[in-house]
C-alpha cells in the first residue's frame, strides 16, 4: 500500500503562533501545512500564507481555503503565484464556494456554476495563459512556473467541479468507507463528463483533529470545530449526504442555530443535539496518540491515502499538531 501523507491547516491567530506551526510542520515532515481564509477569526491569510512559507523549507504551503466572492479570482491567482515565488515553488491554491470567508463578511456561497468558471480562469491564469473573465483579459508574465489549483468540496456539485477543472480536491465529506468512496466516484464522474482522467486529481480528505495526553482535553473542545465543519458539510441537504434518518432534525437545528465566528461558537452545542458521536466518527480524528494511531488506521482501510488535518480549533493546536507528529506518525507502516 502506498505510505498515507500527511497535512494540516489553521486559523493564524498572531505571527508568533503562526511561525511556530509553520516550524511544527517543518520539524516533524508534514508534506503540507497551510492557512484557511476566515475574516473576524484570525490573521489576513496572504500575510500568514507568506510567513509559512518564510519559515518552512519542504512542505508545501497550501491556503486552504479560500473564495472566488470575497476576492476577485485574478487578484487571488497573483497572491498564490506571489507566495509560489516566496516558497520556491511549493504554493498551491485551495479555493471553495465559500463558508466563514463569506458569512462572515455578509455573503453567499458561490453557485457551482460560478466556482467551475472561476478555477478554469485560475488554472489558466497560473498555467501561464492569458485568461478571461468577465470583461478583463489577464496575464501574469512574472510566473515562475505552473501553480496547483485545488477545490474544497463537501457536496455532490463541487466534487464533480474538482473532478471536471482542478489539478486536486480537498475533500471534506467523512472518512468512513462508504462516503469516501461516494467523494471517490464524484470527482471522478466530474473528471469523465469533462473528458479527464480522475486519477489525475489529487485528493486529500479533510479532517478535524485533536490529539492530547488525556482522551478529555482532547474531545472537550471538539464540538466547536465538528458543528462548524458539518454545518457546510451537511447543511444544504443532510438527507443526501449520509445522515442517518434519525438524525436529521438534529442537523437541522444545528445548522440553523451554529455559528461561524470563533469568539461565538458553543462547543457543547453537539452534545446537547446528541450528534457528537456520529460527527466524531465521520469527521475527526481525535483522542490520546493510540487512539488517533487506530483512526487513522481505520481511514487508510476506508481508502483515505492524504489526511489534510483541520487544527484550528484544538485544545492547543499546536501540542495537537507535535503530538501527532512525534507518536503517531512514526507508528504508521509504510
Amino acid at each position: 500500500m502506498t505510505r498515507l501523507q500527511f497535512g494540516f491547516f489553521f486559523w493564524p491567530y498572531t505571527p508568533e503562533y503562526t511561525i511556530r506551526m509553520a516550524r511544527l510542520a517543518e520539524e516533524f515532515n508534514y508534506h503540507l501545512v497551510g492557512i484557511a481564509d476566515t475574516p473576524g477569526n484570525a490573521m489576513d491569510p496572504w500575510v500568514s500564507l507568506t510567513l509559512v512559507a518564510s519559515h518552512t523549507t519542504r512542505a508545501r504551503v497550501p491556503m486552504c481555503v479560500t473564495n472566488v466572492v470575497t476576492r476577485h479570482p485574478a487578484v487571488t491567482a497573483a497572491a498564490v503565484a506571489s507566495v509560489d515565488l516566496v516558497s520556491a515553488g511549493r504554493a498551491i491554491l485551495g479555493v471553495g464556494a465559500g463558508h466563514s470567508g463569506v458569512i462572515n463578511l455578509g455573503g453567499a456561497p458561490a453557485s457551482p456554476e460560478t466556482l467551475r468558471e472561476a478555477v478554469a480562469f485560475m488554472r489558466a491564469l497560473l498555467n501561464g495563459e492569458r485568461a478571461s473573465y468577465g470583461p478583463a483579459t489577464i496575464h501574469l508574465p512574472w510566473l515562475r512556473r505552473r501553480v496547483p489549483v485545488y477545490v474544497a468540496a463537501s457536496g455532490p456539485a463541487a466534487l464533480r467541479v474538482a473532478g471536471a477543472v482542478a489539478d486536486g480536491a480537498f475533500a471534506n465529506y467523512g472518512l468512513q468507507s462508504e462516503l469516501v468512496a461516494q467523494a471517490g466516484a464524484l470527482i471522478r464522474n466530474g473528471a469523465e463528463g469533462a473528458g479527464r482522467n480522475g486519477d489525475d486529481v489529487e485528493v486529500w480528505y479533510v479532517a478535524c483533529l485533536d490529539c492530547a495526553e488525556k482522551r478529555d482535553v482532547a474531545l472537550e473542545k471538539l464540538g466547536s470545530i465538528l458543528g462548524f465543519v458539518a454545518a457546510y458539510i451537511l447543511g444544504r441537504s443532510p438527507e443526501r449526504r449520509g445522515v442517518p434518518p434519525e438524525l436529521l432534525p438534529a442537523i437541522r437545528e444545528l445548522c440553523a442555530t451554529y455559528s461561524t465566528r470563533r469568539g461565538e461558537m458553543d462547543p457543547g452545542l453537539v452534545r446537547r443535539l446528541g450528534l457528537f458521536d456520529y460527527l466524531r466518527g465521520r469527521l475527526a480524528v481525535a483522542g490520546t496518540p493510540d487512539d488517533c494511531i487506530e483512526q487513522v488506521r481505520a481511514a487508510r482501510q476506508a481508502g483515505v491515502r492524504r489526511l489534510m488535518f483541520t487544527v484550528s480549533l484544538a485544545a492547543d493546536p499546536a501540542r495537537a499538531v507535535e503530538l501527532f507528529g512525534r507518536h503517531v506518525l512514526p507508528a504508521l507502516p509504510a
